[in-house]
């Protein structure tokens, strides 16, 4: 029973490692193949079937080939034969089983559309492309008004960087001509009317991809076509915002005799900071305090200032009010640019007078509040965790350097995912994969019900520093429309529930300083989650990664650099400065994309900014400190390894040491160079054992297999919390006993810093003048004896024999532990 257990474990634990894949990319493909092999179906497919392999950029996926249909516009369309006006144009591509639609035009003989559909090769059942013209208002009659016909053996073949196909003018059979579902082209009687259409064979390659409607995706309606569409994003580009209030002039206090106690707020969208308090007995308060926001371009908030009154700690009263457009202020580039202050006027509240002589009064000594405000350019605007950063740079583009290499990331597909929600009576998964690295984001399109999705597609990043990650999440799509993607999620949601949100598959984290350049890594990532019951795989990520480097010099130069720009070590802001700063950035990111078509949405954008990172985690903790240990497990095994010398386990190794330490007081300027050919050494003998992969969440490390339910829970609980009250209660006590260990360590390591201080410090008397004469003794013994015969009298006595040893302390610690330590005031 225990082996068979033992081995289940391991296999359990095996399954959370990474996996080597040999994708068939197409940098590899042998001539002549087109891709995997697979079946033919029908005939007229062979001849797109055995194209030569092309040239093309998508060199680290695995091609995939689609019959391209645009549908470009009409011409001389014939009327509706019943009432005589003109027709409702909509044209129907038919290829098997699959077809799409093109929206309809009412009343239009010349319609145009300029739509493309694509239909995977892997899926296709037929050798005829069909395309009909048909009317809206003879819908539901199996009835057309004209069609063309194409056969797939004869479509011609392109792939980028050929130009694009140019569309051709078709003339439309009539619909009792062509005899249903012939294979030839041109069998029917011609009807008045033309068609302009272009249809190719091509690969993910093609610039119309994009944009295409997919066969895979024919089930999804109205706004859902484009949710499941591949897209590139961009984040806003993002400003910190320094506004330093100098004061204020002429404040007047709604109550007449008083004091007023005043502070400034100020407000950037939803951002509020505030200076502090100040007693104005002469109504001209001073602060000279800075306030610093986060703003993204294009600059659609205003910054408000309104001076306020502090009459009781519950009531303020305003006295007064300035809206500041944005681009009021100048963008700084540095640190050294003097900024100008300025005056703005207050607008009055609850003392401006009715009759117009008096408004003017009021106006001519109106408060003013004198602020220096400029947006800082120089600075990075971190809108993710400092542990993750994929970016650098600084705001202003005139700052940024050349980029020092090229990431390229294939994102082939994914395999084993678990069902996410229920349609139909089942469960399935509509997978997309989102990629953040830099400024860019990037969406793979949807997959419909599939735990095995293929995506197929490439992307590239600029480099500008290795020593940052790029992260890669999936998500299930329940935004498809029409009911299509809305199943019930697996996070709980149904009829009545909020709107649908896209749920978490997992994610992966890629530091490019891991890889070796001009290297493709091909590998399945397992996509490991926490979630309430315990840690879970909820499938596998193939990727194809590659880093090119693209100046060895400049990239080798950046290891010596400050990690972010000069701006935060000459003006640093506070550690609680940047994280409201960072979460404020994350919000203003978030919001962006979600207003994008189609959108990023929030919740998939928090994700992958690790926005809860900074939530209290006992199993978190617990990590973080076995990794503090495992730090010092080396300084340990050396430490025990000197102590057996000392003690004389092994003879051999303590008469080399001996010979050493005679080697090294006889010639001490021997030991730095040893000490660092030591390390060359060891370097070189690690060389062969480097890791040859990429690393990957580690689940042993993280303390995710051997977690308690109930320290689970707690790390799932909102902010704040919303258990009940007992059970509050408990993990609060919980933490006070966690904290009081803690705290016992801080205090045991504050006695030792104090005894040492205590040493000259004559708070006991006689410890400080046995210490005192000592030292005197000593400076006389080691002016006088020279040092190496010093040296060597030391190194002898620290290796002497365990006959000549004590089993009691030392001398010295016996003296350093009868020190006293500050402990004793405490209460």
């Amino acid at each position: 029973m225990t082996m068979t257990g033992g081995h289940h474990h391991d296999a359990h634990h095996e399954d959370f490692q990474l996996k080597d894949t040999n994708p068939l990319l197409g940098e590899q493909w042998p001539k002549g193949a087109a891709g995997p092999a697979r079946p033919a179906v029908g005939g007229g497919i062979a001849g797109w079937l055995g194209l030569e392999k092309p040239s093309s950029t998508y060199d680290l996926v695995e091609q995939m080939f689609f019959l391209y249909v645009r549908v470009v516009k009409a011409k001389d369309l014939p009327p509706n034969p019943i009432t005589g006006s003109p027709m409702d144009p909509y044209v129907e591509v038919k290829l098997g089983n699959y077809k799409g639609t093109t929206k309809h035009y009412d009343r239009r003989a010349n319609p145009e559309w300029d739509q493309v559909f694509a239909f995977s090769k892997s899926r296709v059942q037929s050798n005829v492309l069909e395309v009909y013209l048909k009317d809206k208002e003879m819908l539901g009659r199996d009835d057309y008004v004209g069609r063309v016909v194409f056969d797939l053996a004869e479509v011609p073949t392109r792939v980028p960087p050929d130009s694009p196909l140019a569309p051709q003018w078709y003339r439309l059979e009539e619909r009792r001509g062509g005899g249903g579902d012939g294979a030839g082209g041109g069998g029917g009687l011609k009807v008045r009317g033309e068609l302009m259409l272009a249809v190719w064979i091509g690969t993910q390659a093609d610039e119309a991809f994009p944009e295409a409607w997919h066969s895979d995706a024919a089930t999804v309606r109205g706004e859902g076509v484009a949710s499941v569409r591949s897209k590139a994003y961009v984040s806003p580009k993002l400003w910190y915002l320094r506004v330093n209030v100098i004061e204020a002039q002429d404040v007047q206090p709604q109550a007449r005799g008083r004091a007023p106690e005043v502070f400034v707020k100020a407000q950037v969208g939803n951002q509020i900071l505030k200076t502090s308090v100040v007693a104005a007995p002469t109504l001209n308060p001073r602060w000279n305090e800075d306030l610093v926001f986060v703003v993204a371009e294009p600059f659609e908030e205003q910054l408000v200032l309104t001076v306020e009154d502090r009459v009781t700690p519950r009531k303020d009263d305003l006295l007064g009010r300035a809206a500041l457009p944005l681009a009021l202020f100048e963008k700084r580039l540095d640190h050294r640019p003097f900024v100008q202050s300025r005056w703005f006027d207050l607008e009055k509240f609850g003392i401006g007078g009715a009759i117009e002589g008096e408004t003017r009064r009021e106006l001519r000594f109106a408060s003013r509040v004198h602020v220096r405000a400029c947006l800082e350019g120089a600075y990075h605007v971190m809108d993710e965790s400092t542990m993750y950063i994929s970016d650098t740079r600084p705001t202003a583009r005139q700052l940024w350097k050349p980029p020092v290499g090229v990431l390229e990331v294939g994102i082939l597909g994914a395999a084993g995912l678990q069902p996410m929600k229920n349609r139909d009576g089942r469960g399935t998964t509509d997978a997309y994969c989102v990629a953040k690295y830099g400024q860019k984001w990037v969406r793979t399109r949807t997959m419909l019900g599939t735990f095995s999705p293929t995506w197929n597609e490439q992307y590239t990043w600029e480099v500008f520093d290795p020593c940052t990650v790029i992260t890669i999440g999936v998500f299930d799509n329940n935004h498809l429309g029409n009911g299509n993607g809305n199943g019930n999620n697996a996070g709980g949601g149904g009829g009545g529930s909020p709107p649908a949100r896209d749920a978490r598959v997992g994610k992966i984290r890629i530091r490019l300083s891991t890889l070796e350049t001009d290297r493709v890594y091909t590998h399945a990532y397992p996509l490991i989650v926490l979630q309430p019951s315990g840690v879970k795989k909820m499938g596998e990520l193939r990727l194809a990664v590659r880093f090119t480097c693209l100046s060895l010099m400049n990239m080798v130069h950046l290891y010596t650099q400050p990690l972010l720009p000069r701006m935060h070590y000459l003006h640093p802001f506070t550690v609680t400065q940047l994280d409201a700063l960072r979460y404020q950035a994350m919000g203003i990111v978030a919001a962006r994309l979600g207003r994008a078509e189609p959108p990023l949405r929030r919740e998939v954008v928090e994700y992958m900014l690790d926005v809860e990172s900074h939530m209290w985690s006992m199993r978190r903790s617990k990590a973080n400190f076995f990794r503090a240990v495992s730090l010092f497990s080396g300084a340990a095994a050396a430490a025990r390894w000197f102590a057996d010398v000392c003690h004389w386990k092994n003879v051999a190794t303590t008469a080399l040491v001996h010979v050493l330490l005679l080697i090294l007081v006889w010639y001490p300027e021997l030991i730095l160079p040893t000490v660092f050919l030591y390390m060359f050494m060891i370097g070189l003998w690690n060389y062969r054992r480097r890791p040859r992969h990429p690393p990957h969440m580690d689940t042993k490390m993280s303390w995710a297999e051997a977690v308690h339910p109930d320290e689970l829970d707690e790390e799932f609980d909102t902010f704040p919390t919303s258990r009940q009250q007992d059970v509050v209660y408990m993990r609060y006590d919980r933490l006070r006993s966690v904290a009081g260990r803690i705290q016992t360590v801080v205090g045991d390591m504050a006695t030792q810093g104090e005894r040492l201080q205590s040493l000259l410090g004559w708070r006991d008397p006689r410890a400080t003048c046995l210490f005192v004469v000592f030292c005197l003794v000593a400076a006389v013994v080691l002016y006088v004896t020279p040092f190496r015969v010093v040296a060597l009298v030391a190194g002898l006595y620290l290796l002497r024999h365990p006959r000549f040893r004590s089993r009691l302390p030392a001398v010295p610690s016996n003296f350093f532990r009868r020190l006293p330590s500050r402990a004793d005031s405490m209460l």
